[in-house]
């Protein structure tokens, strides 16, 4: 819901009119301040500042368009105010959106090295080869989330991940393991 407020806060930014300065300069604040929690930027006290700035929006805008922008960062803090502090305080995304804060792993264990998401993955991050365990690069991975999209579901071998440590890199000797199919077992 953090990333829904920043998407609709940077909307309301690019349709103020920029006559009023409430609007206009608290539209930016906001996005700016929204943009950096969904990053994993946030501190302590920008959910404060943010209300403030809602307030000041809602009481001085000229227009409704301004006295109405705070409410999408307004309704996500009343209903989600967890997510937000999950973002500021422990640099996760609990609904796994913030791309900033996420991680994609393939799971050795379901990985059937089918080279599906080694194919189609854009950033070249993924390594292995037939019949051999996929791992990816968190060096080279930008998130884009290619390798979860194409994971076939009956093997649903890659996970995103945020606020933990990704697990540690499979050894070379253990992905050289030829996988057997379902057949063949």
């Amino acid at each position: 819901m953090v990333d829904v407020a920043r998407y609709f806060t940077e909307f309301l930014t690019d349709e103020s009119c920029g006559k009023c300065v409430p609007c206009r300069e608290g539209l930016r604040q906001m996005n700016r301040i929204l943009t950096k929690i969904t990053r994993g930027e946030g501190k302590a006290g920008d959910i404060e500042i943010l209300e403030e700035l809602s307030e000041t929006a809602i009481d001085a805008s000229l227009c409704a368009l301004g006295k109405s922008a705070p409410n999408p960062f307004l309704s996500t803090l009343r209903y989600f105010r967890d997510e937000y502090e999950a973002h500021i305080k422990e640099k996760r995304c609990p609904a796994l959106s913030c791309k900033s804060l996420i991680a994609y792993y393939i799971d050795p264990d379901k990985c059937q090295a089918c080279m599906i998401c080694l194919r189609k993955c854009p950033a070249e991050a993924i390594d292995g080869g037939k019949k051999k365990i996929h791992v990816i690069d968190q060096e080279k991975c930008t998130n884009c989330g290619t390798c979860f999209e194409v994971c076939p579901s009956r093997f649903g071998a890659v996970t995103k991940i945020s606020g933990s440590p990704v697990p540690p890199r499979v050894p070379e000797a253990e992905r050289n393991i030829i996988r057997k199919s379902k057949k063949n077992e």
